[in-house]
Parts: structure tokens; C-alpha cells; sequence
């Protein structure tokens, strides 16, 4: 099998790093990006896969790891992003509309640019990280998640004549993850294992193994789709 190129944003930690270490296994070329210069390198070394430092929200810095890139890259997983309403400060209209910018910028806006970017070079996948919010709601953060679903549809129908599929993972509570950023209560996360019908937390494999699925020959024939994995906590029909 021919080795491929994965990029990874947000790909030092969580998610993003299980993720990577998952394409790494079947011996792929892995660029992993971040923003955070130290834990970056930190996980490119115990990986082996590339790190480039990058802020998938600056389009100066993604215009620059273009010159880092091979001119074709296999798949593309936009993971970077998260609930940045964690820590920001309540106020007036200035500062909500500050706050859902914020938001949207993180998980909408940050793969726009990434993905539009790289299309041009793209061979064979792009997944997205979605949420379980993005269905549910949860202000601006769902909100942001909801728009990057129906973009997607987008991005699906623009590359599947170029046999390139485009797809959605939206996990639900997956533990060992940064997103709650120590903010969860042991009350809230039992309150979030109970709610999934298997009565398990999710782990970052079970969404790594999604995503590594979604970019694999298996699923050539899935394409602008929102994958839900949350252990039954969100049934979708």
C-alpha cells in the first residue's frame, strides 16, 4: 500500500493526537499541527509524525505551511477548535458578539480556511470534528458546530467528482480530552455517562478509530455525512 500524507490540526493533544498515532500506525507520513510550539514537538517526537506549528484561524499561517506540504496530501482531518466560551467573560452586545465570533472562528471559519486551502493538493478524505452540541445546542459553540454539518455538505458535493469524500465526526462526551478545560464536575460527568445507552465514556480511540474508518478505502462510497459517535446519547435517524 502506497504510504500517504495525513494532516492533523489540533493534532498534539486529545482527539487530534489519537488520531494521528492511528494513521501512523499503518506507516503514514503524518503532519500534525497546533499552536503551542512545546507540545507539539513533544508529540511529533514520541509519534514520529511532523509537526508544524500553525493556526488553523490565520490564513497567513496556513498560507505557510502550504511551503511545508507535499504537493499532494492524502486526507485532511480538521480537528483543531473547541468550546472557547470556556473562560470568556459574560458582558454587553460587544462582548457576546465577541464571544460567538470566538467560537465560530474556532471550529467553522478555522476549517473553511484549512480545507480550502489544501483542496487543491487533496487525493482522497477530508473529516471534520463535529459535536454532539452541533445537534443539540449549546450557544455559540453548537451553533458553530451546526454551521460546519451543513458547510460540509459543501465541501462534499465541490470534491466528490474528484472521488474525494467529505465527512463529520461528532463525538459526545469523550474523556481525556483538554475540552472542558478541568471545568467538569463529577456530578456533570455523571451526568454525561448516563445518559449514553452504553454506560461508558467515550475515549479518544473510539473517535480516532471514526475518523481513520472515514478515510479508509471502506468508506470510499460515504460522503457528506454527520457520523455520531456517543454512545447512544443522541439517536439519529
Amino acid at each position: 500500500m502506497r504510504v500517504r500524507t495525513v494532516v492533523v490540526t489540533g493534532g498534539a493533544t486529545g482527539i487530534g493526537r489519537a488520531t494521528a498515532e492511528r494513521f501512523r500506525a499503518d506507516g503514514d507520513e503524518v503532519v500534525i499541527t497546533g499552536r503551542r510550539a512545546d507540545v507539539l514537538e513533544k508529540t511529533a517526537a514520541d509519534l514520529g509524525a511532523r509537526g508544524v506549528v500553525c493556526d488553523a484561524t490565520d490564513p497567513a499561517q496556513i498560507e505557510r505551511l502550504l511551503w511545508e506540504l507535499p504537493d499532494h496530501v492524502d486526507v485532511l482531518v480538521n480537528n483543531a477548535g473547541g468550546n472557547t466560551d470556556f473562560g470568556r467573560p459574560d458582558g454587553d452586545l460587544a462582548q457576546l458578539k465577541a464571544n460567538w465570533l470566538a467560537n465560530l472562528e474556532a471550529n467553522l471559519i478555522s476549517a473553511v480556511l484549512t480545507t480550502t486551502a489544501l483542496a487543491p493538493r487533496l487525493t482522497t478524505a477530508v473529516v471534520h470534528l463535529g459535536s454532539i452540541a452541533g445537534a443539540r445546542g449549546a450557544g455559540s459553540y453548537g451553533a458553530s458546530k451546526a454551521g460546519l454539518a451543513m458547510w460540509n455538505a459543501d465541501v462534499a458535493a465541490e470534491l466528490g467528482p474528484r472521488g474525494i469524500t467529505s465527512n463529520v465526526v461528532a463525538p459526545g462526551f469523550t474523556a481525556d480530552t483538554e475540552f472542558f478545560q478541568g471545568r467538569l464536575t463529577d456530578q456533570r460527568r455523571e451526568t454525561l455517562l448516563q445518559a449514553t445507552l452504553t454506560k461508558r465514556e467515550g475515549e479518544v480511540d473510539d473517535i480516532a478509530g471514526t475518523i481513520h474508518f472515514l478515510a479508509s478505502p471502506a468508506a470510499r462510497h460515504l460522503t457528506g455525512q454527520v457520523l455520531h459517535v456517543n454512545g447512544g446519547a443522541l439517536i439519529t435517524r
